[in-house]
């Protein structure tokens, strides 16, 4: 098996974002990696020794009835570009990760609000189109495996990985793979919790009142001042503003209840936090840690972890998938 976990030099894309800790999935054969997000999608080739070639961010095409064909056409697009840019990087097979509700093992892109598809069979349409193995999986479930393999939750079997951003998406790690139940697990940001209403269209969702899309939110709705994000109400509360500590209370106090419940249920190792808002640190890390010390009682207190990867976990994790596609590919065509 290849190693992972080195740690080279640091790889940035156009926009100046870093291939934070792993810039390097280790030697292997090399292969296209795609993570496809509702705004915008991550591309890279790998090459055989596992350094990301040509990482760029490109935006998505809209979504609506054919935009599953219209996604494969512009990833088709974009692996052209990359391989005359990397003409001594040959690859042999296709990672690709996508957001909603994603059947891995079906190949199927169930269904998403944002991209307009539903029961879309992504990974035999691209398949079909680059003539090579496709690893295929939900993009947050991908960034919880890089984690796993290279990040913040390698030294651990079980594990939650939180990414804490304009909304909250979650991933579970069981013995050291992911629990999937057919795509529809992991959904912690739309567990409920309370009566407030989310966007969602159910009652109580964890990312209504802390994401960091919703407490910034939440902080301009009651103060009709725009602020410059969540980092910002955090500041503000720390400095006295009485309205800025409500709505981070109720964050700080949402995502406890939320993690006692995951410890009480399924006892991780460890929750992993990553997105914009675990760069709060101690305000949130140290927060989090009393908090649940506090509301629990016999259970295993997970430790809480910062994730190591950045915004590219979504592209290393959709990079070992092309690999793993391609044992499974041999695997498949020896039996």
């Amino acid at each position: 098996m290849a190693e992972h976990r080195g740690i080279p030099d640091v790889v940035t894309d156009a926009s100046g974002e870093r291939l934070v800790h792993a810039a390097t999935i280790g030697a292997g054969v090399p292969v296209l990696a795609f993570d496809v997000g509702g705004t915008d999608i991550k591309s890279a080739l790998f090459d055989a020794d596992g350094n990301a070639r040509g990482l760029r961010r490109t935006p998505t095409p809209p979504g609506g009835a054919d935009s599953p064909t219209r996604l494969i056409d512009r990833l088709q697009e974009l692996a052209g570009e990359l391989r005359a840019q990397h003409p001594d990087v040959v690859p042999e097979a296709v990672g690709l990760v996508v957001p909603g509700i994603v059947d891995a093992e079906n190949g199927l892109g169930v269904f998403s609000s944002n991209l307009g598809w539903r029961d879309a069979p992504l990974r035999d349409l691209a398949a079909e189109r680059f003539g090579l193995p496709v690893g295929f999986d939900h993009d947050v479930r991908s960034a919880s495996w890089a984690e796993h393999v290279l990040g913040g939750a390698r030294s651990y079997e079980n594990a939650v990985v939180l990414i804490i951003g304009t909304g909250i998406a979650g991933a579970l790690l069981v013995d050291g793979r992911p629990y999937t139940a057919g795509g529809y697990a992991g959904e912690i940001g739309h567990s409920p919790i309370g009566e407030w209403p989310c966007p969602c269209g159910a009652r109580g969702c964890l990312e209504a009142i802390a994401s960091a899309g919703a407490i910034a939110r939440r902080y301009t709705e009651a103060t009709g001042e725009p602020i410059d994000g969540a980092r910002e109400v955090i500041a503000r509360a720390a400095a006295g503003d009485t309205t800025a500590a409500g709505i981070w209370e109720d964050a700080l106090e949402a995502l406890t209840l939320s993690i006692a419940q995951l410890t009480a249920v399924i006892a991780p190792e460890a929750v992993v936090i990553g997105g914009g808002l675990s760069r709060a640190g101690g305000a949130l890390f140290g927060e989090l840690r009393e908090r649940l010390t506090a509301r629990l009682s016999f259970h295993r207190i997970p430790a809480l972890v910062p994730a190591e990867l950045s915004g590219n976990a979504g592209i290393l994790g959709s990079a070992l998938h092309a690999r793993e596609s391609v044992g499974a590919a041999a695997s498949g065509a020896g039996a």
